[in-house]
């Protein structure tokens, strides 16, 4: 079937030419029909750069208008959009670059030099202000008339998620999973002719650029759309929203603003919170200042949405409530057998939401999906006598730090790069205000080390997201029969760290 999830959009834009689609910071608005003809001339420029159907646009760069018009008109062109945390090194962008072969790289003032590291590979830059060599081109072209075709398996988007052993995994997601989980949500959040979704969150990861734009976009609503979350200024223009998408530190932190009551956003129809998980303190402190009972949910990278709490009914904190339509979630043991209801096992999901796999590497996407298409998500779960599901840990040693995603694995390959540090192990302990911080346990070769002696080390390395925000020196590393870590002692031995915080 040919099925270019873009002529989706378009069709509710054209529809709601007039309307706004986006109002910005500084006081601006955008029309449907102006966003959408930026985006057709993004994808005129790609074309005329030689990006062609299914070749990759790789992006990091700061969020705006102008970004959002080329992650439409990339759709447009039949290209693929991979989205790069902008806090990402210039030595983890260098991995994306080699990886995904891009025809285009779409970056800073300084990125030309990395560029040029990998022949083929055209940079040009856009900046927070939307200017750049990128858009002098942008401006040269009329908007692309037509919609590139595309099957709905085909890719749209790579989005890199890391794994365990440190190598960052290319999620392939096709116009197909943009759809399908696209409709789903705005069927279960209600959503209406009268939305305004304010829009804080990032457009380099799933839940800013899939979850929150498409349900807007996919109903021809309007964003409020911030360079990024601040809580002052995100509660400033709370008042012009009807629903507002954010991890749980926005949650945390607007529950830190006195102007944050009930009268504030009575107007409010919805709060929804994703991409960590929810404590029932936040939870149940976001109820007593406000009366909203906030709507968790479960996503990620690989499926974007599985599961929501409901609309109409009882959102209970803790929980990450039903599969969506049109998605099957079990509760599996090791060999992907169901268990009985309320008993612990790995979280497994099958539907038009699952990616394809992962980019150039189908040993490592046999492994994830099993043969039957369930995707094994390496989260541990119960799931109740009516289908509600409960993320009680992870199989894998992931730490979630204010919505993004942290690979221990990843940090101790440094840790150990040190001099002075014999051997290291990474945990993640709650943080109030990140949901999880990064810790770090290390084995001196000799005296203690601290953080200010292993910073200067880790930032050209890891994105600052990844870098520790306490460290102990300890002895030994505790180990098992088998010799391997035991990181639940070490969780339980540190979990209180940031308690007085």
């Amino acid at each position: 079937m040919k099925e270019n999830f873009f002529n989706k959009l378009l069709n509710k834009a054209r529809e709601n030419a007039a309307l706004a689609c986006l109002h910005l910071a500084d006081g601006s608005t955008r029309t449907y029909a102006q966003v959408f003809d930026r985006a057709g001339q993004y994808a005129r420029t790609l074309q005329a750069l030689g990006v062609g159907p299914g070749d990759r646009v790789a992006v990091q760069v700061e969020k705006s208008a102008e970004n959002l018009t080329l992650y439409l008109g990339t759709l447009q062109a039949g290209a693929v959009y991979v989205p790069l945390n902008t806090a990402y090194t210039r030595e983890e962008v260098a991995y994306f670059l080699g990886d995904a072969e891009p025809a285009l790289f779409v970056g800073g003032a300084a990125d030309a030099e990395l560029a040029s590291r990998f022949p083929g590979i055209r940079c040009l830059t856009l900046d927070a202000q939307g200017q750049g060599t990128l858009v002098d081109e942008v401006n040269r072209h009329q908007p692309l008339a037509t919609v590139v075709p595309r099957e709905t398996t085909d890719l749209a988007a790579i989005v890199y998620t890391s794994g365990t052993t440190g190598r960052s995994k290319g999620a392939m997601l096709c116009h197909g999973n943009l759809a399908m989980n696209a409709e789903a949500l705005i069927e279960a959040w209600g959503w209406q002719a009268s939305d305004v979704l304010l829009h804080a969150l990032p457009i380099f990861h799933v839940h800013g650029l899939f979850i929150a734009m498409h349900c807007a976009l996919g109903t021809g609503t309007p964003m409020i759309f911030l360079p990024k979350f601040v809580g002052a200024e995100t509660l400033r223009w709370l008042n012009r929203a009807t629903v507002l998408m954010g991890v749980p530190t926005f949650y945390t932190r607007l529950l830190g603003e006195s102007g944050l009551t009930a009268e504030s956003v009575r107007h409010m129809r919805v709060f929804i919170s994703g991409s960590a998980p929810l404590t029932p303190q936040t939870f149940a402190e976001f109820e007593t200042r406000t009366g909203h009972r906030i709507l968790e949910r479960y996503g990620m990278s690989e499926t974007i949405i599985n599961t929501t709490n409901p609309l109409v009914g009882e959102r209970v904190p803790g929980t990450v409530g039903y599969a969506l339509p049109g998605v099957e979630v079990r509760i599996a043991d090791a060999a992907g057998v169901e268990v009985p209801r309320g008993e612990v096992g790995m979280i497994e999901v099958r539907g038009g939401n699952v990616f394809s796999g992962y980019w150039r590497m189908p040993d490592k996407t046999r492994e994830e999906i099993r043969a039957d298409g369930f995707f094994i998500t390496g989260d541990l779960g119960t799931m109740a006598a009516d289908g509600r599901v409960a993320i009680v840990g992870r199989g894998k040693d992931l730490v979630i730090s204010g919505g993004y995603n942290v690979y221990p694995k990843e940090i101790e390959e440094a840790l150990d790069d040190i001099p002075g540090v014999r051997e290291s192990a990474v945990i993640g302990v709650p943080h109030a205000d990140f949901g999880e911080a990064v810790v770090a346990i290390v084995v001196p070769d000799g005296e203690p080390l601290d953080l200010e002696q292993l910073r200067p080390h880790l930032a050209d390395r890891l994105a600052k997201f990844k870098q520790p925000k306490a460290l102990f020196n300890v002895g030994e590393l505790p180990r098992n029969t088998m010799g391997k870590v035991q990181k639940n002692i070490l969780r339980d031995t540190y979990r209180n760290t940031f308690r007085a915080e």
